[in-house]
């Protein structure tokens, strides 16, 4: 059963999927949602939308520069809004460790992405870890 924090990713994800594919307001989106998650669920996620959709010039820029034969325009929107929401995490201090936030994006992949999903999502968080750890 997944905990509050990937409930909150799972619904920032869906909200940053119809923001990105139907050009909906984040805010009439989150409205909307999470309406079976818990207030925590909720609230979290919120935060990962509103910030990612505040910021996504600037995650982007950072996509590609750990993925740069991949534009970030070319990617799946499912891949694009899981390194969107993972980049924020790892790249503004929260109290979650930078790991972690990448095995919960591999988790997304997996659960929401392609095969190759995965892969490639530790592959861009992996390059993005090393030299942010650096």
């Amino acid at each position: 059963m997944p905990g509050p924090r990937r409930k909150g990713r799972i619904l920032a994800l869906q909200t940053l999927y119809e923001v990105d594919t139907a050009r909906h307001d984040v805010n009439a989106v989150l409205k909307r949602s999470g309406k079976d998650t818990t207030q925590d669920s909720q609230t979290f996620g919120a935060e990962l939308a509103r910030g990612v959709v505040d910021r996504v010039a600037k995650l982007d820029r950072i996509i590609e520069s750990f993925a740069p034969n991949w534009p970030v325009a070319q990617l799946s929107s499912i891949d694009r809004n899981i390194l969107r929401i993972a980049v924020y995490e790892i790249t503004l201090p929260t109290d979650t460790p930078p790991k972690a936030v990448a095995n919960e994006a591999v988790e997304l992949a997996k659960a929401f992405g392609s095969d190759s999903s995965p892969r490639f999502v530790n592959g861009v968080l992996g390059s993005l870890l090393a030299q942010h750890q650096a």
